[in-house]
């Protein structure tokens, strides 16, 4: 009995020991780049997740040809968890092209190959991939501008394009700029089927505080142009403050933040409901007082309210989050928390929200 029970029990390690794998899933087996301006290089991601039960480990990814740069997750992938695959496209050439990309593993097959293509163009004619959004009939490759981690003295910039697919000229312009943000662009005109860059420079020096500071800006085809929903671009920059000059005796007595959760997720509950509430804990496990300086909201359908800002060591506070589900698609912004810390490694928190 003993023997069989033994026989029983080796089988069952066995198979566990052939089953238990790691397994390479890619988010797309081909990646079209549509159109691709010659000597402009271009980049395929690939999200890479481990669906196995076992730690995924690529080796090595390996390209068809030399016009191409590749970047990988070289640690580990845990099971359920991603990586990625970067692959830059530098044409040599014109006309169309196919190239695949080997990813070598400790999954099963060990060697996978995934597949990239497009065509070199002189000139872009569709600008469907490369500038997906729409302001009439200008074409622009992003609807938000973000500043995420800007520090006071520094001049971060952002740099997005826009064509003109209208049968006139177009003059692009950023109106009601803030003072803290300045333009400017290349061409200065656009005629009918040409591509030009806006250049969205932010001057810390000129924002009031530390924490979130949001506006809108208007993309207009002239100065003076009419402004509206149609053509308004929200606009976020975050001042975080500095602590650069810290001792090691200070760091090692710092605050320290530890949150219950850095995400929130509302579908559930706003189902059958128009307003929804969530509790975070928020911890201070350092050795000195932790002051939230800053608690500020993205979006207008969410409300904030942390019954302490000042925690004292091994303190902690609750953090009530509601939203409005119906005033949440009435805005652009991103749907987030911000918090302002004098925790030295974690002086930016961000809490995202789903709904």
């Amino acid at each position: 009995m003993k023997r069989i029970l033994f026989t029983i029990f080796s089988f069952f390690i066995i198979i566990l020991t052939v089953t238990a794998q790691p397994r390479l899933t890619s988010n797309k087996s081909f990646f079209n780049f549509g159109q691709v301006e010659w000597k402009h290089p271009v980049v395929a991601d690939y999200i890479i997740t481990n669906t196995g039960d076992k730690p995924l480990v690529m080796s090595n990814v390996t390209v068809s040809c030399d016009c191409t740069e590749v970047n990988w997750t070289k640690t580990p992938i845990a099971p359920g968890a991603t990586g990625t695959i970067s692959v830059t496209f530098d044409a040599k050439m014109l006309g169309r092209f196919e190239k695949s990309v080997g990813i070598y593993s400790n999954s099963e097959p060990s060697l996978v190959y995934l597949k990239f293509g497009g065509e070199v163009v002189q000139k872009l004619t569709d600008f469907s991939r490369t500038h997906p959004y729409e302001i009439g009939d200008i074409k622009i490759d992003r609807t938000k501008f973000d500043f995420p981690d800007a520090q006071r003295g520094e001049s971060p910039s952002i740099t997005f394009s826009v064509v003109n697919q209208s049968d006139r000229a177009y003059e692009p312009v950023l109106m009601h700029l803030p003072r803290y943000l300045t333009m400017e662009k290349t061409p200065n005109v656009l005629q009918k089927g040409e591509k030009g860059t806006i250049k969205l420079t932010l001057n810390t020096n000129e924002l009031a505080d530390f924490g979130l500071t949001q506006t809108s800006v208007y993309l207009a085809r002239f100065a003076g142009d009419k402004v509206g929903e149609d053509n308004e671009i929200p606009v976020s920059a975050i001042l975080l403050p500095v602590f650069n000059n810290l001792t090691n005796n200070e760091l090692n007595n710092a605050p320290v933040i530890k949150l219950s959760e850095d995400t929130i997720n509302f579908a559930p509950k706003l189902i059958k409901k128009n307003k929804a509430s969530q509790d975070i804990i928020v911890t201070n496990t350092g050795k000195s007082p932790l002051i939230v300086g800053k608690l500020q909201v993205f979006n207008p359908a969410l409300s904030v309210s942390l019954k302490k800002s000042t925690l004292q060591p091994g303190e902690s506070a609750k953090m009530r989050v509601s939203i409005k589900k119906n005033s949440a698609h009435k805005s652009k912004q991103h749907m987030r928390i911000l918090m302002i810390t004098n925790d030295p490694s974690h002086s930016k928190v961000i809490i995202e929200v789903k709904e």
